[in-house]
């Protein structure tokens, strides 16, 4: 109890020591008050363009895993990555729902063909069949006008599609195509929506140079193939139903689908194959744990046994994720030594006052220590004293520092996000700069001779 009522006297000593100089202690922690303000203001701005600069990324696929069917061999020969014929819708809705670390996926069907509106034509650099969550593993919801194909649309292969900016540029000169429509092989799409600009990849390609239709109704109306069979026509059936002179021989008792409404209702029995299926992680660091889980997953549902390689391949975009890993590194890293300038400024600062603190109470530690005080409380003594001007300081700059950070946000419309891990860490800090760049002065106190202390003038 002895070493407790100690301490407590020596704390309430160096509190009133504090207090009896109100304006030496104010511009003592200063320092720490501005190093702790630019501290917090900038770890909420660097951390909100971090953000940004990773949506920004993310919208070029930074955070995506494409999956693509694995080689078929013909005679010892292999075919190449997608000449397997086994993804499926079903392989997506399991990814979906089996996979924690994914955040979205979308089955893709490729075309090639000309559109045609009025005159005008363009072959455009990519027609994909998906669903409407293409848009959101891209990043790409906020459409420039019109609205999204539905799963009822996908369902029932409706002829409907949404153009990017390049599309609307070749095909309709600028003017707005919601409503018309457009021919890709003789099939014609009603156009219900227009994709804000998204410009070029990293590897050059014009993104904005896309048509996106429902899965089915690229499959099955403009490929018109299926995996396996579609009933009621073949993918060698011709919809010109003149090229039928005579009427087949064997007559059936109920009537027969023509070429034409075969055509215009394809039916695909037993499963539907998808050329390759686009995932979303949640995270760019979500995107290894999304990886593994994918694979077991189609492993197990493909039925391959352990010493079976897949019959699948997965591919992250290397890249842009190590494009956005060493943004965000070199941030973390300028900001940290931002940082540590500006707290050993005010450490440098606390260290100056307190040595001139000591020199003035000279007389004042002497006097104690010949009435009983030991060397031990009077380093307590300062250092307690540095301890709390620097936590004051700290308090004082953390609320500077957030009100920074929303006028920033306010006046100049900067992106910022509040740090937590920063108000903590500066709190931290504080302490640490007030025990570290007190304990000299607290020290050199402590080693003063009584006598010689009592006689400084």
């Amino acid at each position: 109890m002895t070493k407790v009522f100690r301490t407590i006297r020596v704390m309430r000593i160096a509190l009133r020591a504090v207090r009896r100089n109100p304006m030496r202690a104010m511009l003592t922690i200063l320092g720490i008050i501005i190093g702790v303000a630019s501290v917090i203001a900038m770890m909420e701005i660097g951390k909100g363009s971090a953000t940004a600069i990773q949506r920004t990324i993310a919208s070029m696929g930074a955070d995506n895993v494409l999956i693509q069917p694995g080689s078929a061999s013909h005679g010892g020969v292999s075919m190449g990555v997608g000449t397997t014929v086994n993804l499926t819708p079903k392989d997506c809705e399991a990814v979906i729902s089996e996979c924690p670390a994914v955040r979205s996926v979308a089955p893709i069907v490729g075309s090639r063909g000309q559109l045609i509106h009025g005159s005008r034509n363009w072959i455009p650099g990519d027609i994909y069949g998906t669903t409407a969550a293409f848009l959101e593993v891209r990043n790409w919801t906020n459409l420039a006008e019109g609205e999204v194909f539905t799963d009822a649309d996908v369902r029932n292969a409706a002829k409907v599609c949404l153009v990017g900016q390049t599309l609307v540029r070749e095909l309709f000169a600028g003017k707005s195509p919601i409503g018309e429509e457009i021919r890709v092989k003789n099939v014609s799409f009603k156009v219900i929506g227009v994709l804000s600009r998204k410009g070029s990849n990293m590897g050059g390609q014009d993104q904005d140079d896309i048509l996106l239709a429902p899965w089915t109704t690229i499959k099955y109306r403009v490929n018109k193939s299926s995996s396996s069979a579609t009933a009621g026509s073949t993918s060698g059936s011709s919809v010109n139903s003149l090229s039928q002179l005579y009427p087949s021989s064997q007559q059936s008792i109920y009537p027969v689908q023509s070429a034409v409404q075969a055509a215009d209702t394809p039916l695909p029995i037993r499963f539907a194959n998808v050329d390759r299926i686009l995932v979303a992680a949640r995270t760019s660091s979500d995107i290894p744990p999304a990886m593994n889980q994918i694979t077991a997953l189609l492993r197990e549902r493909h039925r391959l046994r352990p010493e079976q390689p897949d019959d699948f391949r997965i591919r992250d975009l290397t890249e842009m994720n190590n494009a956005m890993s060493s943004t965000a590194s070199l941030m973390t890293r300028l900001l940290l030594s931002v940082a540590l300038i500006s707290l050993i400024v005010g450490g440098v600062g606390i260290m100056n006052i307190m040595l001139v603190s000591v020199t003035e109470r000279t007389r004042e530690i002497g006097l104690r220590m010949s009435v009983g005080a030991r060397a031990r409380d009077i380093l307590r003594q300062f250092l307690v004293e540095a301890v709390v001007l620097c936590l004051a300081g700290g308090a004082i700059g953390i609320m500077v520092g957030r009100g920074g950070s929303w006028l920033i946000t306010y006046l100049l419309r900067w992106p910022t996000e509040t740090s937590v891990e920063a108000i903590a860490a500066s709190v931290i800090v504080s302490a640490g700069v007030g025990i570290v760049f007190g304990y000299y002065p607290a020290w050199k106190a402590s080693r003063l001779d009584p006598i010689e202390a009592l006689r400084y003038e």
